[in-house]
Parts: structure tokens; sequence; C-alpha cells
């Protein structure tokens, strides 16, 4: 997968892009990632990019000429989706990012100031926000929206089932965890846990994760709790 990110800001990226598993990701040659500066796309001899609103207004928005020129030199003949991070956009969530994951190649833009210029959403493909608030520009949802998507790529997490019985995956808040040592302030790990038998393991971390998700996120239980009589031919609804 190759990932193209249009910014104003390019040096809020690296500390993101350079770390943890994201970095590694991009040694194995599993991901590319490049950042680019707007302003190299700006006409301007200033290298601006915003300007007053029309109709008047606070603030400033987004011009549509450096996007139009970045999104065309950058894509070139490829075919890549073009995704704005906006707090307009649809909500960020697993199934997204699993659909997203299967692209070859995605270009994210970064808004800021009071938005952009709404012509520029003639060559965006799709809006993504990541919840119901406003920050500052669209350069932290594209982070999230990277290392969501990196994590969903085939080899780039250690364990081939570490994706799957995450929280989200299934619909589900994921069960919980315990390590070393197996008495601690008096609490102890479940005794199923090191019990050995794996069966037994696997039924208890379901019916935790059930148990949980009814308790902390009830919207998220409709089609996971309907667990099929026994004998049933057709399983989970």
């Amino acid at each position: 997968m190759r990932i193209d990110i249009i910014t104003i800001f390019p040096k809020m990226f690296a500390p993101v892009l350079n770390e943890s598993i994201i970095k590694r990701a991009q040694k194995k040659g599993l991901v590319k990632i490049a950042i680019h500066n707007l302003r190299d796309y700006s006409t301007d001899k200033h290298k601006k990019v915003d300007d007053r609103p029309f109709g008047g207004g606070p603030g400033m928005v987004m011009r549509p000429e450096p996007f139009f020129a970045a999104v065309k030199e950058i894509k070139g003949k490829t075919k890549a989706k073009v995704i704005l991070l906006s707090p307009q956009g649809k909500l960020l969530n697993q199934k997204i990012c699993r659909n997203l994951a299967r692209e070859k190649r995605l270009i994210l833009l970064c808004g800021h100031y009071e938005g952009i210029d709404e012509r520029v959403k003639k060559i965006v493909d799709a809006e993504i926000s990541i919840g119901d608030y406003v920050l500052t520009g669209g350069e932290l949802p594209a982070m999230v929206l990277v290392d969501c998507l990196t994590r969903l790529i085939p080899g780039v997490l250690g364990h081939r089932d570490s994706v799957k019985s995450e929280t989200f995956e299934e619909g589900l808040l994921e069960y919980p965890h315990y390590t070393r040592p197996a008495v601690f302030c008096k609490m102890k790990v479940p005794l199923v846990l090191t019990s050995g038998d794996h069966k037994k393991i696997e039924s208890w971390r379901r019916e935790q994760a059930i148990k949980i998700t009814k308790k902390k996120r009830p919207d998220l239980s409709r089609p996971f709790y309907c667990e099929a009589s026994p004998g049933s031919k057709k399983g989970r609804d």
C-alpha cells in the first residue's frame, strides 16, 4: 500500500511515522508513506494557500488551486482513492478501515483554518471524521487513519491472529488481558487463564468480551449477542 499525505505542516508527521509499528511496516516495504507540502503547489509568491471567505465571516479558507494541482501531480495516471479528513465526514470505524486497507493507494488531504473551498470536494472520493469534535486541522486525523490502516496490512503485526481478536473486529470490545505476576496486590489472575485448557480459555474470553461490550458499548451489541441455540445450523444472526 502507498499513502500520500498532503498538508501544510509536514513536520508534524515525523514523530508518528518514524516510530513503532508504522516505522517497521515501512522498513519491511509493506507500506510506503509520502508527505507532501501543500505550499509547494501554490502559485502565490509567498506560498499562501488560504484567503478570506466570500460573503465574509471569521477566519481563512484554504484555496482550491493548490489541492487540485497537488492531487493531479501526485496521483498522475495511477488509480488512487482521495480522502479528505473532515468533521463533516463519515465517522471512522473498523469496517471503514478494513475496506480502505484493501486499496493499493490512498491520498489524504488535510484541511486547516476555517475549512477548505467547497470545490475541492470535486476531486475527493470520501470524507472521513474521527469523532464529533473539532480539531485544528486534518493532520491528527490523518495520523489516526494511517495507524489504523497500517496494522491491518498482512505481515505488519507479528501474530496473524492479533487483528482478529482486537476491539471492534467482531463488533465486540476486547476481552481482559493479564500477565505476570499471577497475584498482584491480592488481585489474582482468573484461574481459567492458567488452566492450559485452550477451549475453556477461548470460551471465557468471548463471554468476557460480550459482557464488557454490553456494559460499556451496548450500541455495538445487537448482532453479536444473538448466539445460535445448540444444534442450530445458522450460527450467529
